[in-house]
């Protein structure tokens, strides 16, 4: 791998790494308003709402962690890839039924960030994903 691969495949990762750790992060710390965010997709039955709000922020932080501290990057970025790939699922289904619903990806019950914005910018984590897992493939061969 060229010197300029190696040092994007460290930006990748720590960026994905930090945004995930702190979308963890602020989650954990209101899981009540994360699970309102949650049930406003209107996706889930009730009682599941809390179980993802208790959960998924302490899943996205330790994957968050693992590619902070390059550790099990593969797993770590494949893993947020398909949660990323899943979220923009909810989210297009939002758009698709015309609603209007604060996402609570980075700051749960904090202000309004549109569906589709959030559709745009999950677009954009896919890919940071999907670059970080090929630029690790690439660093062992």
């Amino acid at each position: 791998m060229s010197r300029s691969g190696f040092y994007l495949y460290h930006i990748c990762r720590l960026a994905l790494g930090g945004m995930f750790l702190y979308a963890g992060g602020v989650k954990a710390d209101n899981v009540v308003v994360f699970a309102r965010d949650v049930a406003n997709y209107q996706l889930l039955p009730y009682a599941w709402n809390y179980l993802v709000a208790a959960t998924l922020p302490y899943v996205e932080a330790v994957a968050g962690l693992l590619l902070v501290f390059n550790r099990k990057v593969r797993p770590a970025a494949l893993l947020l890839a398909i949660l990323t790939f899943v979220f923009m699922l909810a989210l297009a289904s939002v758009v698709a039924r015309g609603m209007e619903i604060d996402c609570g990806c980075f700051n749960p019950g904090q202000g309004h960030t549109s569906a589709v914005m959030a559709l745009l910018r999950d677009v954009g984590i896919l890919l940071l994903a999907l670059l970080t897992l090929r630029l690790r493939s690439r660093m062992l061969s």
